[in-house]
């Protein structure tokens, strides 16, 4: 029989790189520089930890080795940008392929530099993360601009160099390949247009590089598209996904296998789920922005942390599963009184490759007609992996004249993806 000295002998001490708030009963709550034993590592993204007596489940990504009160190097963070298996992504055409196959997306930009065409003719163009260069390629096919300089930092810009000048655009096109930290132009830009936006916005933090890069390179007085963005909630319906990935244990060929279901809720539940797609029905009430960027006056700091808030209606009685996200981005007019074009990502407008984001809650809730959800939305970055964040949402339920007994609050914490 194992002594627990000799069970405390197997464990290792691991200090928290930052602060992280347990969504459920089954995961640790700690603060930066905690020291905790990990007692095992049953995945590459969750540990099974103890802190003070206390034992639950802990990210992986914010624990760190401490030998001698200092952190103990990791190769793996030389990168924290993780730019080379970003990069080598884009290095390949499967996101290209999806990219161009998505017609909200590439319509919408293609009718911007359209509708700006007569103001563009003459002005210097700035296209960040150009890809195979489709952008440019309508800069240079729909307005000819005085320059276009396509900046790309994967080994994609050499194939871009090739259809740009298989188009005929190479006099008006210019490829520079390298990251917007690092690539020189010989003069500043009139316009800085770039198509940045990840899942639930921010994700891979692709923004700032065009912040950096707006600073540097943008005129006074210049353009950016977008020029703002704004990111959505909604409180929602997954009868579907739910039925899935949790209520399938409750009775598989006829067994009992409900013993599965918190490890189902551990496994599924705790990342928020990508490339969802929300039917308008499932929304159970009128959706709001909760967070709204000005790309002209945003900064590289503000990103480390952003807040929002919500208050919903509840407008359908229904299961409330959770919280469907995804976001808008409004390009605005050069011309004097002209049109905004929009980009929305939601389940109004027309599919994109985005889709939505889905943040399930541990339980489903019944909501009434009349009920309020009301809350706070926080996107942190990861301190570590500069490309990841962390959303935590707190809410509260109030029931409504007719409902007075429905009234609790909740609070989850969702990584992405570290």
């Amino acid at each position: 029989m194992q002594t627990e000295d000799e069970d405390e002998a197997s464990c290792e001490e691991y200090v928290a790189r930052s602060d992280f708030t347990g969504s459920s009963t089954d995961q640790l709550s700690f603060s930066r520089g905690d020291r905790l034993l990990v007692h095992a590592k049953p995945s590459s993204e969750w540990w099974w930890a103890e802190l003070q007596g206390v034992i639950g489940y802990v990210p992986a990504s914010y624990m760190s080795q401490d030998a001698a009160g200092e952190e103990e190097e990791d190769p793996s963070i030389e990168d924290p940008w993780q730019d080379e298996e970003y990069f080598g992504n884009y290095g390949t055409l499967r996101l290209h392929l999806e990219m161009l196959s998505d017609k909200s997306r590439t319509e919408a930009y293609r009718q911007v530099i359209l509708s700006n065409s007569a103001s563009l003719s003459s002005k210097r163009v700035m296209d960040l993360g150009c890809g195979t260069g489709i952008i440019s390629l309508f800069c240079a096919q729909l307005a000819r601009p005085s320059m276009v300089y396509a900046v790309e930092a994967s080994s994609m810009a050499e194939y871009t160099r090739q259809l740009v000048k298989q188009n005929g655009y190479d006099e008006v096109v210019t490829v520079l390949q390298g990251r917007a930290e690092e690539i020189e132009l010989p003069e500043q830009v009139d316009v800085l247009v770039s198509e940045w936006m990840g899942n639930c916005l921010l994700f891979e933090f692709m923004v700032e590089s065009v912040l950096l890069a707006r600073d540097r390179w943008l005129r006074d007085g210049g353009t950016i598209w977008p020029s703002s963005a704004a990111l959505t909630f909604v409180p929602c319906q997954a009868d579907s996904y739910y039925a899935e990935k949790m209520a399938f244990w409750e009775r598989p060929y006829g067994l009992d296998f409900t013993p599965l279901q918190p490890l189902a809720q551990q496994e599924f539940f705790t990342k928020p789920k990508f490339s969802h797609i929300i039917e308008p029905c499932d929304c159970l009430a009128a959706p709001c922005d909760v967070i709204s960027l000005d790309m002209y006056t945003l900064q590289v700091g503000d990103l480390e942390e952003m807040k929002g808030q919500f208050h919903f209606c509840v407008e359908k009685s229904g299961a409330f599963h959770g919280f469907t996200a995804w976001f808008t981005v409004c390009f605005e007019s050069l011309e004097a009184g002209g049109a905004t074009v929009e980009l929305n990502t939601g389940p109004n407008s027309g599919p994109t490759h985005w889709k939505q984001t889905l943040f399930m809650l541990d339980r489903p809730v019944s909501v009434c007609a009349g009920d309020s959800i009301s809350g706070t939305i926080v996107l942190q970055r990861n301190p570590v992996w500069r490309r990841h964040m962390t959303v935590t949402l707190h809410w509260t339920i109030k029931g409504s004249t007719d409902n007075p007994d429905n009234s609790q609050a909740g609070t989850k914490s969702f990584p992405m993806w570290r």
